[in-house]
């Protein structure tokens, strides 16, 4: 791989596509690297009022296979890029090339560019979830199934309810996005250690040209902008793990209440024929359980000493790319669950008299406390609970036609719906603001 010091993901693997995407790989591959490279150093010779070099600059494409051969000597893949656009330019123009420059403004200000179109991709993934979701807490929003707290039954809710859940988390990722694109898209020049001898005014144009942010200074060791990045990266790829934990358990055997989309070769077994494992799941989880280490290192690189560190920066060139690839690919297994899955009501209203009775034992507890007092009511239901489970019997049975009322699934159904309209209601608002700024973004 050229470039191989800068590149976190390579080419199609055995592992296929599981932990990144075609396109989000496209974005921090050699190519794309080599073009924001050059944009970068053709922003500098513009800022700089230098449009002959700038015009020669977007004319010379330095050989990728000899960057990569001779980073490995360098260190930093800057420098024989460097060499070789100057070695491509006109002796006329070739002095004022990479005028007042050091690597890392090359290196950070062309990531930024390539963080810009990563963040595209991910806004255009993001939106159909959302909508999958919020179609899907419509859909069953009084469709009843069992909550469950500490892996156990604990009171009925709906799937509405749980698909809000869901909505939720993602859409409070989503809402930081906007924050995230406008500190991180940012321009870096500040030459050797930081104070660029030519001026904030042409540190401000160089900005403009590129369409990024200035800093207040140049963010050589001030690395608190990527680790923020990375953190909302894998708060991200959480949201999309949280949805995923509960659908794996939702599609076990002994529950089957949903199932992922069934596609021809998906979730088989080399072993068993039968098997129709939660695929989309398994890489989402995976995905999330990768995410911390990469996380770790940026905010590890944030401890960089002086001017500009020794491994730490050099450190993020890995991280970010792979955090993206796992955010593209968690996205994209999230999109076809949002949109496919299967679900089944009657396995749900089946799945509810499992504990024959005792997902009702709160409420039935509810309708004695005005007359026992809250302590001794509970007591009497809890009496009545280790009943059921000693005997068999239904919780309905043990207390007595009195409480017929506690086992009407009316109440639990209607306790959910102003929740749900406010889950909604929430994900429009991030939804609209991910529709203006998409066209930003691409």
């Amino acid at each position: 791989a050229v470039l191989s010091v800068m590149a976190a993901m390579t080419a199609m693997t055995l592992d296929g596509w599981l932990f990144t995407t075609e396109a989000m790989q496209r974005c921090f591959d050699d190519a794309a690297r080599l073009k924001a490279m050059l944009a970068v150093e053709t922003a500098l010779a513009i800022a700089q009022g230098q449009p002959d070099l700038a015009q020669a600059i977007q004319t010379t494409y330095p050989d990728p296979a000899a960057i990569g051969t001779k980073t490995a000597t360098a260190g930093v893949p800057a420098i024989p890029f460097v060499e070789g656009v100057q070695a491509a330019l006109p002796p006329s123009l070739e002095p004022f090339f990479h005028n007042g420059a050091t690597s890392q403004d090359i290196m950070d200000t062309a990531l930024a560019l390539l963080i810009r179109d990563a963040l595209a991709l991910l806004t255009n993934d993001l939106a159909p979830i959302l909508a999958g979701l919020a179609a899907m807490a419509t859909t069953h929003r009084a469709t009843p199934c069992a909550g469950r707290t500490y892996g156990q039954h604990a009171a009925p809710v709906t799937f509405g309810y749980k698909a809000a859940v869901w909505l939720t988390g993602i859409a409070d990722a989503v809402a930081q996005l906007p924050a995230i694109r406008a500190q991180v898209l940012i321009a870096t020049l500040g030459g050797p250690v930081g104070t660029y001898a030519r001026g904030p005014a042409e540190v401000d144009a160089f900005a403009a040209i590129l369409h990024l942010h200035a800093p207040p200074l140049a963010g050589h060791t001030l690395r608190g902008r990527q680790a923020a990045l990375g953190a909302w990266l894998a708060g991200l790829l959480g949201a999309l793990a949280k949805m995923a934990t509960d659908i794996q358990h939702l599609a076990s055997t002994e529950v089957a209440e949903v199932q992922e989309p069934a596609l021809p070769g998906r979730g088989g077994s080399s072993a068993m024929p039968h098997k129709r494992n939660p695929v989309g799941c398994t890489i989402i989880l995976a995905a999330h359980l990768q995410a911390p280490g990469h996380v770790a290192t940026l905010l590890h690189a944030m401890a960089a000493a002086h001017e500009r560190p020794a491994g730490a920066w050099h450190a993020e060139w890995q991280a970010i790319p792979a955090l993206f690839g796992l955010a593209a690919a968690a996205c994209r297994e999230a999109q076809a669950l949002a949109a496919g899955l299967v679900i089944d009501p009657e396995r749900m209203r089946a799945n509810l008299d499992l504990t024959r009775g005792l997902l009702f034992a709160d409420r039935a507890a509810a309708l004695l406390t005005p007359t026992m007092g809250r302590a001794a009511a509970h007591a009497h239901v809890e009496h009545a609970a280790a009943t059921v489970r000693n005997t068999g019997r239904h919780l309905a049975d043990v207390l007595g036609p009195d409480f017929a009322a506690a086992f009407d699934l009316a109440p639990a159904i209607a306790a959910a719906q102003p929740w749900i309209d406010r889950a909604l209601d929430h994900a429009a608002l991030v939804s609209d603001d991910l529709q203006t700024l998409a066209p930003k973004l691409l």
